[in-house]
């Protein structure tokens, strides 16, 4: 019998003896009743996800998104889950770069400065020599970690327990208060939701930038919005909580923040290997191999 699957994308290679329907997150979906591969459109919003209680057939789903917290509610008993651990490592890994680099070398003075032709100069900071305490220590957080030895920054590396060489989250009272930059790439638990409080923030030297290309719970929005406002600490955030931000709220006119819309994992280079790996999990599914990157 063949076998349906449901995938974002038609210009995708597709072994033999699969039946395709196409879902991009827009418009009505088609007939989900013998739907038993589905891939999930990446970043399209809440609907998607919601499918799967909608398929009486379904036996796996695979998420494009490295987090898949979500999802589990939604999960029914006997269906596998994949998720696409690996797929935004260099995407995320650029952006918190180029994050750090745009808040410790000004660049929105700068760009502020060209509208009006003006070339006032002042000495900025830098990355080079910094101490960047990188909160979270996956595939992602390496990357980053990569990136920043490559500028000579000095990295310590922080994960849930401690391990030979990388830092535990129970040691941040002892690590904050030495460190310039602090890096979150964290998921969305109950263990990393306001894991940067009132606190922990306190402890951070006058003029830090916290930068978050995780989860935006991780950070609690009120304690960074009144150290960034008052001018003691910076912030150059791709999420937030709430997200989007409201309008009117104040991080989005102070001036030590920089804010980009959630766009860390979706540059150019996402697309390409996300369509291989979607490749190599339906020749899985049809051979009857394990899946890749399942969850457990």
């Amino acid at each position: 019998m063949t076998a349906r699957v449901l995938l974002p994308w038609t210009d995708i290679s597709v072994p033999d003896g699969l039946a395709v329907s196409h879902y991009d997150g827009s418009g009505a979906p088609p007939d989900l009743r013998e739907v038993e591969f589905y891939v999930l459109p990446y970043d399209s919003g809440p609907e998607p996800p919601q499918l799967i209680t909608k398929m009486p057939s379904l036996r796996a789903v695979q998420t494009l998104s490295a987090g898949y917290d979500n999802l589990l509610p939604l999960i029914p008993d006997g269906v596998r889950l994949a998720n696409g651990r690996g797929l935004h490592d260099l995407s995320v890994a650029e952006h918190a770069l180029a994050l750090m680099l745009a808040a410790q070398r000004d660049l929105p003075r700068w760009f502020e400065q060209q509208k009006v032709e003006s070339w006032d100069r002042v000495h900025t900071r830098s990355l080079a020599d910094s101490r960047v305490l990188l909160i979270g220590y996956g595939s992602i957080g390496r990357a980053i970690e990569r990136s920043l030895r490559a500028g000579d920054a000095a990295v310590v590396p922080v994960a849930s327990a401690a391990r030979p060489g990388v830092y535990g989250v129970d040691e941040l009272p002892d690590l904050l208060p030495s460190s310039e930059i602090v890096v979150l790439v964290l998921p969305d638990t109950p263990r990393t939701r306001g894991l940067l409080g009132r606190r922990e923030l306190a402890l951070l030297p006058d003029d830090a930038l916290v930068v978050n290309v995780g989860r935006g719970t991780a950070i609690d929005t009120a304690a960074l919005t009144t150290e960034v406002t008052n001018g003691r600490l910076r912030a150059a955030l791709d999420v937030v909580d709430p997200e989007p931000l409201p309008a009117g709220h104040p991080l989005w006119t102070a001036p030590g923040a920089i804010i980009t819309p959630h766009v860390a994992g979706g540059s150019a280079s996402f697309y390409p290997r996300a369509k291989k790996l979607v490749e190599a999990q339906l020749t899985r599914f049809t051979t009857g191999r394990p899946l890749a990157n399942l969850v457990h």
